[in-house]
């Protein structure tokens, strides 16, 4: 049982994701810094003098009423910076390695050429087979044989 878990640790995709998470939580302390000290001051600035931000008071009395608007643009916000940072800086790469990987090995060509159908390489196979049988060499041998 400890021999898998030893196994699965030292894969390797243990070591990677977390790194990955230290990566990430690194990474939103920077995203949070610039929505709190950036973002947030421009769209509180949309706001009156009575409301800070972009928002209202349902009950004026009661403070936990407060209809945060601009909390919510900055977490829409923050979402599109790090799922476009994610796609450039890690999807885009991985996409263009796997594709320069294929076509390395041969697999998927970029050519528009139809991929050949069953039937066609049955038949490539068959003429293959038709061309190397005994009965075709021995008819060479007799051939060659009565050319001496």
């Amino acid at each position: 049982m400890l021999q898998g878990f030893k196994e699965f640790i030292m894969r390797g995709n243990v070591i990677e994701l977390s790194t990955a998470v230290i990566i990430g939580s690194a990474f939103t302390a920077i995203v949070t810094s610039v929505s709190d000290h950036i973002i947030n001051p421009l769209i509180a600035s949309f706001g009156s003098a009575d409301v800070s931000g972009l928002g209202f008071h349902v009950n004026p009395n009661n403070e936990a009423t407060f209809l945060d608007f601009g909390a919510v643009i900055t977490a829409v916000i923050n979402f599109f910076i790090v799922a476009s940072i994610v796609y450039f800086l890690i999807i885009m790469p991985i996409n263009k390695l796997e594709k320069a990987r294929k076509r390395s090995l041969g697999i998927g060509s970029d050519d528009k050429d139809p991929a050949a159908t069953t039937e066609e390489l049955l038949a490539e196979i068959r003429d293959l087979l038709r061309d190397h049988t005994p009965a075709n060499s021995q008819a060479t041998k007799s051939e060659t044989s009565k050319d001496q």
